[in-house]
């Protein structure tokens, strides 16, 4: 009990940085404009006439930090188009319940705003009061992820920039599995995946990989490579579906062989979890491509021996690297604001092309949305970059393995998903992989909650 309510807090109290995969990294700089902050806020000085002022909500300071150096630029290409970026950096929770009155009154919405992933389908009910930025979207579209716009789009209208692709992949210590007489490169299938952990265990006595209990990145790829779902094609809460019992069973299944246990916080990206893989008590982590910055920020002893491979497939025969984006945070423009229309061309830019994208692999580590800079091996492989100089390998060559095989799951998109994210984090993960209840019940359960949840 006392771990499932650890794993609950922690789930709450993470929900933004797990979601939207950023870190503290420092931003680009300028030298034409700066910036000063005071409690939470950032302000642009840009000198000259003729300035649009865009007021601008996140809940993660360090995109306040990359959106004033891209405006930057910005401002360097456009001098007829210059914008002031007044930003303000709320607590997670507070921003959305703002952003939520400020829309329902019609008063005191700002002009830009970051939305989380989970909280994304909350604000495309009734009268959505965000723009639609097809046409802002359209210069940049050809590179793309569109598995990342589609997790912002209903009924074909796309209502937010996304920040970074969070590919999921494999973090393998190439180290702790070669001394182990294990090769990363031979994992090909789950059940191979499965084998290695179990000659790892024997070998050295410690755990392969983790079973997550406050987090589902392993669990929703594994069920998006199975074509599984939380909601059916008709949004109904479909938790005890076939794939789903499959998939759980299958972890359980992993967590019964002893070489696969949970993790101190639940998941592998969290500060009770790093030290344990700093320490080579876990070797494998199977987790969005963003965690690049946990590795070279937390777990500093790993420098080169770590390698980023594909995931796992369930069959020899499946696609190879078939794997789903993990994580998000949308860029959106309030349809209301008086420059609606320059500030999603503003965004478009920060957020989607080439400039933006590579400062996204440069100063956050992250997957670029923007295609095009995977194949710059002058970013991709510059030796001066840290997340170069930290991996064994080349991240962006597993990257360019995926690229026509990033999905996404429909649930992302249903309003009722937060609750079954937080039904997952806080009571079924746990009560299947540390209480031990049997999957079926568990799910079962969880559907019924969340059946009166949502009076289904």
């Amino acid at each position: 009990m006392k771990k499932r309510i650890l794993a609950g807090l922690l789930c709450a109290a993470m929900a933004a940085s797990m979601i939207t995969g950023c870190n503290s990294a420092k931003g680009v700089s300028g030298e034409t404009t700066k910036s000063v902050s005071s409690a939470g806020k950032k302000e642009m000085e840009v000198g000259g006439n003729d300035v649009t002022t865009l007021n601008v909500w996140t809940f993660i300071e360090l995109h306040q930090n990359f959106y004033v150096a891209m405006a930057e630029k910005w401002n360097e290409a456009h001098p007829d188009k210059k914008v002031k970026l007044v930003l303000s950096n709320m607590p997670y929770d507070d921003m959305h319940n703002k952003l939520s009155l400020a829309l329902e009154s019609g008063e005191g919405a700002p002009d830009i705003v970051d939305i989380e992933l989970g909280k994304f389908p909350a604000f495309m009910t009734g009268k959505i009061g965000l723009m639609e930025l097809n046409d802002a979207i359209e210069p940049y579209r050809k590179n793309i992820v569109k598995s990342r716009l589609d997790i912002y789009t209903k009924d074909g209208k796309e209502y937010g920039f996304p920040t970074h692709v969070g590919t999921t992949v494999a973090f393998y210590n190439e180290k702790l599995l070669s001394d182990a007489g294990i090769k990363y490169e031979d994992i090909k299938t789950w059940d191979q995946f499965k084998e290695a952990g179990v000659k790892y265990h024997e070998t050295t006595g410690k755990y392969f990989a983790c079973v997550e209990t406050s987090a589902q990145w392993m669990v929703n790829l594994m069920l998006a490579q199975k074509g599984g779902d939380y909601v059916d094609e008709n949004g109904k809460l479909n938790l005890a579906s076939k794939e789903m019992v499959e998939v759980l069973e299958y972890i359980k299944g992993m967590q019964e062989t002893g070489a696969f246990a949970t993790v101190p916080g639940g998941q592998p990206d969290n500060e009770e979890a790093y030290p344990f893989y700093n320490s080579g008590d876990y070797a494998v982590q199977i987790m969005p491509f963003w965690q690049t910055s946990r590795y070279v920020n937390y777990m500093k002893d790993l420098k080169k021996q770590v390698a980023i491979a594909t995931v796992p497939v369930w069959n020899e025969n499946d696609k190879e690297a078939a794997t789903i984006g993990g994580g998000g945070t949308g860029t959106a423009i309030v349809k209301s604001g008086e420059h609606a229309q320059l500030a999603a061309e503003v965004m478009a830019y920060i957020k989607l092309s080439e400039d933006a994208n590579k400062e996204v692999w440069n100063v956050l580590g992250f997957d670029p949305v923007n295609t095009a800079v995977w194949t710059d091996t002058s970013l991709t492989q510059n030796p001066d970059n840290q997340f170069v100089q930290y991996f064994t390998n080349y991240p962006f060559d597993t990257l360019l393995k995926t690229k026509d095989s990033i999905g996404s799951l429909r649930a992302y998109t249903d309003e009722k998903y937060p609750s079954i994210n937080n039904e997952f984090c806080n009571v079924t993960l746990n009560s299947i992989f540390e209480d031990g209840v049997e999957v079926t019940e568990a799910l079962q359960s969880s559907q019924e909650t969340l059946n009166n949840e949502f009076k289904e």
